[in-house]
């Protein structure tokens, strides 16, 4: 199975979408909350690029965030890259 990292925001509705795909495909991931942590956020920048939340990382890969999760989704790949369903 895939290392699958979260970088997100309580408040946030597409790290909630984002949250349940993950969730209803049975992926284990790290959640990390950057609500009130700029140290944090300033990593998930320099690591992803992106400065919005969700960022998600599949084995240490930048994806991007909910769309592009879904899209992976979509497309039939999301499955093969968290390592599931085979």
């Amino acid at each position: 199975m895939a290392n699958v990292t979260m970088y997100g925001s309580a408040y946030c509705p597409y790290c909630l979408r984002a949250r349940a795909l993950l969730d209803e495909l049975g992926s284990v991931y790290n959640y990390i909350p950057v609500d009130g942590e700029p140290l944090v956020r300033q990593e998930m920048t320099e690591k992803s690029g992106g400065h919005t939340v969700p960022q998600i990382f599949i084995d240490d890969t930048p994806i991007g965030g909910c769309d592009d999760l879904y899209a992976l989704h979509r497309e039939g790949k999301l499955e093969e890259m968290l390592g599931i369903g085979q």
